[in-house]
C-alpha cells in the first residue's frame, strides 16, 4: 500500500509524509527531491533549462518509476496535477489525500522560500499564488479520494487524521 499526499506547496505535505512514514513504517518518497536528484540540478534550474514543460516531463516520470512501488508515503510537487497522465498512476498507487490550505497560511509558510521559479512570472507573491491555487483546486478535487484543511492543525494531527482514514479503508 501506497499513501499519496497531493496539494499546493505550504500546505505540509513533506512534513507530514516523513511523519506519516515513521508512524506507519513505510518510506517516504519526496517527488521533488527525487526530481532534483535525477536531474542533477535545482528547479529552479531544471525550469531555466528545460521550461516548465520540461520540468513536467521529468515529473511524470519520477512519478511513473515510484508509482510502481509499493510501501511508500509519496509526497508530490504542487504542479503533479498539471499532467492528466499523473492521475490515474497516483490514484491506483494507494489513496490520494489532498492537504489544503488557505492563501493565508500558504503565503505565511513559504513566503520566504526562494527555491522555485515564479508560475506566472507578473503578481505579487499573494496574487500568484491566490491565482494558481484557484486554477488548481478543481484538479485536486478531482485527484483525492479524501481532503484534509491543514490550516489549524500541527503536522501530527494531519497525520493522525490520514492513519485513521487509511485503517477506516482497510
Amino acid at each position: 500500500m501506497n499513501i499519496v499526499l497531493v496539494g499546493y506547496r505550504g500546505t505540509g505535505k513533506t512534513a507530514v509524509g516523513t511523519v506519516l512514514a515513521q508512524k506507519l513504517g513505510l518510506t517516504a518518497i519526496h517527488l521533488d527531491s527525487e526530481i532534483v536528484r535525477v536531474a542533477g540540478r535545482s528547479i529552479p534550474e531544471i525550469v531555466a533549462n528545460r521550461g516548465w514543460a520540461g520540468f513536467r516531463d521529468l515529473e511524470e516520470e519520477i512519478v511513473r518509476t515510484y508509482t510502481a512501488y509499493d510501501g511508500q508515503v509519496i509526497d508530490c510537487g504542487g504542479g503533479v496535477i498539471e499532467r492528466e497522465a499523473n492521475f490515474s498512476r497516483l490514484q491506483s498507487a494507494g489513496p490520494v489525500i489532498w492537504l489544503k490550505a488557505s492563501v493565508d497560511r500558504i503565503v505565511d509558510r513559504i513566503g520566504g522560500d526562494h527555491q522555485r521559479p515564479s508560475l506566472t512570472g507578473v503578481e505579487s507573491f499573494t496574487d500568484e499564488v491566490a491565482e494558481v491555487l484557484h486554477r488548481r483546486t478543481p484538479l485536486y478535487r478531482r485527484i483525492a479520494h479524501f481532503e484534509i484543511d491543514t490550516d489549524q492543525l500541527t503536522v501530527n494531527e494531519v497525520a493522525e487524521q490520514i492513519c485513521r482514514l487509511v485503517h477506516s479503508e482497510s
